[in-house]
């Protein structure tokens, strides 16, 4: 079965609704720059009310790697995504926790350059121009994210996933996990709780290829 994370959440509401709608993990922001920044005090209200079978997880762009670890305990974070230009030293530190690391699947990127991290999970994403840390709304590179995944199955495809074109992507690439966020959402941060509906349930009906 295909995970299902909802990325960008910010409130209690929302977590326990993408929760009831059956997500399988939950992304907290903690790049400044995003419209979905959190403070590690109130992630940790809303991890504090969550499931135990829920992944929590933890965005960080670029952040010192003392902060990462102060955060990630403050907010009460089970998993760190790193969508920075983080150095496989830099998750070779964190190996203690579940790190997912982020790439852009741009037309140039190299698949092969995901064996060179010792990470247990990567992330495709749509390429970030404005600097963000995700959530840009932009596709990324299923072709590229399809050949990706053959070397590294535990790969969780991102960028502009939606309740239309979910089961499409699942069918093309054959992610271990998908990710959404503002494309299930009425403003950046405050999400649609019908959509979330739509969009677990796309994916459960996704047919998913043997690789």
């Amino acid at each position: 079965m295909v995970l299902v994370k909802i990325c960008g959440i910010t409130n209690l509401d929302d977590a326990l609704a993408a929760v009831d709608v059956g997500a399988d993990a939950l992304g907290f922001n903690f790049y400044p720059r995003s419209p979905r920044y959190v403070t590690p005090e109130t992630a940790r209200e809303v991890t504090n009310r969550l499931p135990g079978d829920i992944l929590t997880v933890g965005v960080f762009v670029n952040e010192e790697l003392e902060a990462t670890k102060k955060i990630a305990l403050a907010a009460g974070v089970s998993a760190l995504q790193l969508h920075g230009n983080e150095s496989p030293e830099y998750c070779e530190a964190l190996k203690d926790r579940l790190v997912i690391k982020v790439f852009a699947a741009s037309a140039e990127f190299k698949p092969a350059s995901v064996l060179e991290y010792d990470v247990q999970a990567v992330m495709l994403d749509a390429l970030d121009k404005r600097g963000v840390g995700g959530g840009t709304g932009r596709l990324s590179n299923w072709s590229v994210a399809r050949e990706t995944t053959k070397l590294f199955p535990k790969l969780f495809l991102a960028g502009g996933l939606s309740p239309e074109n979910v089961g499409e992507a699942i069918e093309f690439v054959n992610p271990y996990a998908v990710d959404a966020c503002s494309r299930l959402e009425t403003v950046p941060g405050r999400k649609d709780h019908e959509r979330m509906r739509a969009f677990v349930a796309a994916v459960r009906k996704a047919r998913v290829f043997d690789a």
